[in-house]
């Protein structure tokens, strides 16, 4: 199993967008920020057109968008909350999320929640491949 080894920790307390993008180039990429007794932090990069998985967790999550644009199914709403750069969102507990970039430029974001926490898939609607949605389409209706 591969060590995760954070970017930010103690002696070093800084990292910038900017850098990293330089760094790790177009994505998709994802990388732990920050992993303490408590909390977990990951910086996600994703171009448009590249959907995540649908899954869930046992403990809420949240997201700073920090460049472009994503769309985010969450079980139980509507239609998708549609967050720009500078916009955080809230993932509650137990019910499944489905994050899809839109737009024309790469999107940088900032996953939180509690250590130890990872993506699960038992619940009706989560897949641990992502969903190519068609137009009126959500995680819960779309057929693989």
């Amino acid at each position: 199993m591969a060590v995760r080894m954070p970017l930010l920790e103690a002696g070093k307390l800084q990292a910038r967008i900017d850098d990293l993008i330089a760094t790790k180039g177009p994505g998709p990429w994802g990388d732990t920020m920050v992993m303490s007794d408590d909390i977990q932090a990951f910086i996600i990069a994703h171009p448009p057109g590249q959907p995540n998985d649908t899954h869930y967790h046992h403990h809420d999550e949240w997201w700073i968008v920090f460049k472009g644009e994503i769309d985010w199914w969450i079980e139980g709403e509507d239609g998708p909350i549609h967050a720009k750069a500078g916009d955080i969102v809230f993932g509650p507990k137990e019910l499944w999320h489905h994050i899809e970039p839109v737009g024309t430029e790469l999107t940088i974001r900032l996953a939180i929640n509690s250590r130890g926490e990872f993506h699960h898939y038992d619940h009706e609607g989560c897949r641990s491949e992502p969903w190519n949605l068609k137009p009126g389409e959500t995680p819960a209706t779309a057929k693989p």
